[in-house]
C-alpha cells in the first residue's frame, strides 16, 4: 500500500450450503461503494447451487476437497487475496453499502490498528421470537462494549492481511463453526496488536433462530470451547459475554436453583430465591429495558427465562471444563512424578 493511498479490501466469504441467504449476502455484497478489490468465496463442500450463485456474481470461486470448516475455507480465502485488508463476512448476513468506506476511514485514521470488527444490527431479518431475541442480544453486547476490543469476530471482521499471515491466520482445530474468531483474537492482542470495534460498522444476521440449533450453539460451540480457551490462556477479560455483572448473573442463576430445591422442606429459602431473582433482574435491567425500547415490554418479559437459561448453560460449561481442566492437570502431575521415580 503506497503512502496516502487508501487500502484495498478482498472480501472473503465462507459458506456451505448457503441457499436463499447466500443469495441475500452475495446481493448485498455487489452493492457496496466502493465495490472491493474482489469478491473471494470460499465453498466449504456444497450440494446446493452455492457455486452457481457466486460465479454469476462475479466472484472468485475457490473449493475445499473436504468439509474442513469455516476457519480452513477463511484461511484458504486469505491466502489467495490481494488486497490490503482482508474483510471477513458470514454467508448468513448481508452488509450496508457504505461498510468499505466505513473500513477505509477508520484504517486511515488509526493506522496502528491490525483489525475491526462490528456488530449486528438491531432489526434481524427473522421474525420469530428467538431470532429477534437472540440477535438484538448480541447487538446489545457489541454496542455496550469496549471500542477497543478484546477478540476478532468471522461475520463480520476486518484484518490487516500480512498482520493475518503473520500469526498464522485462524486455527483450524476448529473444524465447524465454533470460536475460531475469538481464538484468533486473543492471539492478536497477545502479539500486541490492536482490535477496535466500530459500533457503526453492521451487518444484518439472517439466520433463524429455534430452541434446538440455539441450546446446541450457546452449549457446544461457544460456552464449552470457550470455557476450554480461557483456562488454557488464563484471560479472564471483562468484556462482551465475559464482564463482571455477567458472571455474577450465573452465580445468581445457580443461587436462585439452589435455593429452590430446598425449599421444598425448608419453605423459607422460598424468600431467599425471591430476593436472589430480584437482584438478578435488577442488575440485568439495562439490557431488559433495551429489549422493551425496541420491541416493548411483553417482550422483554419474554426475554427474561432466556436470558437465565442463557446463564445457566454458560455456567454448567465453565462447571464441568474447570473439572475437566483440574482433573487433566492431576492427571500429567501424576503421571510426571511417577517417571520421575
Amino acid at each position: 500500500m503506497m503512502m496516502n493511498q487508501p487500502p484495498t479490501i478482498s472480501l472473503i466469504v465462507p459458506v456451505h450450503n448457503g441457499g436463499e441467504k447466500f443469495k441475500q449476502c452475495l446481493a448485498s455484497l455487489l452493492k457496496v461503494d466502493p465495490a472491493p478489490l474482489e469478491i473471494i468465496v470460499v465453498i466449504d463442500v456444497a450440494s446446493d447451487n452455492s457455486r452457481d450463485a457466486a460465479e454469476s456474481a462475479g466472484a472468485v470461486v475457490l473449493t475445499t476437497t473436504e468439509r474442513f470448516g469455516p476457519a480452513h475455507a477463511r484461511n484458504l480465502g486469505a491466502y489467495a487475496a490481494q488486497g490490503d485488508l482482508i474483510f471477513f463476512v458470514d454467508s448468513d448476513v448481508t452488509i450496508e453499502p457504505n461498510a468499505i468506506k466505513q473500513v477505509i476511514a477508520i484504517f486511515q485514521q488509526e493506522p496502528d490498528l491490525a483489525a475491526v470488527i462490528g456488530s449486528y444490527d438491531d432489526a434481524p431479518a427473522e421474525n420469530n421470537f428467538l431470532s429477534q431475541y437472540r440477535n438484538l442480544l448480541h447487538h446489545y453486547i457489541h454496542q455496550t462494549s469496549n471500542a477497543e476490543a478484546s477478540t476478532f469476530w468471522g461475520a463480520c471482521g476486518v484484518i490487516r492481511r500480512d498482520v493475518f499471515l503473520q500469526i498464522n491466520g485462524f486455527n483450524e482445530h476448529y473444524r465447524q463453526a465454533c470460536i475460531e474468531d475469538i481464538e484468533l483474537g486473543y492471539r492478536l492482542k497477545r502479539a500486541g496488536h490492536r482490535i477496535r470495534l466500530v459500533k457503526t460498522l453492521t451487518v444484518k444476521h439472517l439466520k433463524r433462530w429455534e430452541i434446538a440449533n440455539m441450546l446446541k450453539t450457546d452449549f457446544f460451540r461457544r460456552a464449552l470451547p470457550w470455557t476450554e480457551l480461557i483456562l488454557q490462556q488464563q484471560q479472564f477479560i471483562n468484556d462482551l459475554n465475559l464482564k463482571t455483572s455477567n458472571r455474577i448473573s450465573v452465580v445468581l442463576v445457580y443461587g436462585i436453583l439452589a435455593t429452590l430445591s430446598v425449599s421444598w422442606w425448608r419453605p423459607v429459602w422460598l424468600y431467599v430465591s425471591a430476593i436472589l431473582a430480584l437482584l438478578l433482574v435488577s442488575l440485568n435491567m439495562p439490557v431488559y429495558c433495551f429489549f422493551r425500547r425496541k420491541r416493548g415490554y411483553l417482550f422483554a418479559l419474554r426475554t427474561i427465562p432466556w436470558h437465565w437459561l442463557y446463564y445457566l448453560s454458560g455456567g454448567l460449561a465453565f462447571i464441568l471444563k474447570t473439572v475437566q481442566f483440574q482433573f487433566s492437570k492431576l492427571l500429567l502431575k501424576k503421571s510426571g512424578s511417577i517417571q520421575l521415580q
